[in-house]
């Protein structure tokens, strides 16, 4: 799915900033078909793929010593491109199971998990790779990876693991046959106790996820 346009001819297809552009790049053009749902009954797997492999690519900035921006300071990419139409269609074709339950931080002692959206997390990681993208389209690689490798740390390395998370538990109820419980009012607006926390366990996805997304109802 990489733009065939996206590198100058004279570029290295084995350098790993092209690699790493053309891992994000596919991602961009995926997520973005997905999203407006020709296929909704393939939702969840095709973002379950396109996840996965978006995180190799963020497995190899994380394994990869620091880089350093050719500039002291961030040039001016422009405007940020608006992501809430892709948010809202997302959002659309997984409302059955777009709220999830996630711990930010499995190492904190005693974490409480909190709210998120599928729809709010893929948004907010494509917000961040197209940043880095309009860096490497104007030539500025080394940002771009600077960029791309930061943001993982700091953003889209999290959001994508937990989002990944939440889409293998759906493909795992389903596969294995198991009903979802209903969702009880759990939503990211809320602020949950670890009282109310406990009362939600187990009830944090719908019991039958619909026609769209292709999952039967257990008799």
């Amino acid at each position: 799915m990489s733009d065939a346009t996206l590198h100058a001819t004279a570029q290295n297809p084995d350098d790993f900033a092209v690699q790493i552009a053309d891992q994000v790049e596919s991602f961009l053009v995926a997520v973005t078909e997905v999203a407006k749902g020709d296929e909704p009954g393939s939702t969840v797997p095709f973002l379950l793929l396109e996840v996965s492999q978006l995180l190799l690519a963020g497995g190899r900035l994380g394994a990869h010593e620091d880089f350093v921006p050719d500039e002291r300071y961030e040039p001016d990419p422009g405007p940020e491109p608006d992501a809430d139409g892709l948010r809202e269609n997302l959002a659309r074709l997984l409302d059955p199971v777009d709220v999830y339950s996630e711990v930010f931080d499995p190492y904190a002692p005693r974490t409480a998990p909190v709210a998120a959206r599928i729809s709010d997390d893929l948004a907010d990681v494509i917000t961040d790779l197209r940043h880095g993208m309009v860096h490497y389209r104007a030539g500025r690689a080394a940002e771009a990876l600077w960029w791309w490798q930061f943001s993982y740390f700091s953003n889209w390395g999290p959001t994508a693991s937990a989002v990944l998370r939440a889409l293998q538990s759906v493909l795992i109820h389903v596969r294995l046959n198991q009903p979802l419980e209903e969702l009880d009012g759990l939503d990211t607006d809320q602020d949950l106790g670890d009282e109310a926390l406990e009362m939600e366990a187990g009830r944090v996805m719908a019991e039958e996820i619909g026609t769209p997304l292709g999952i039967r109802q257990v008799q």
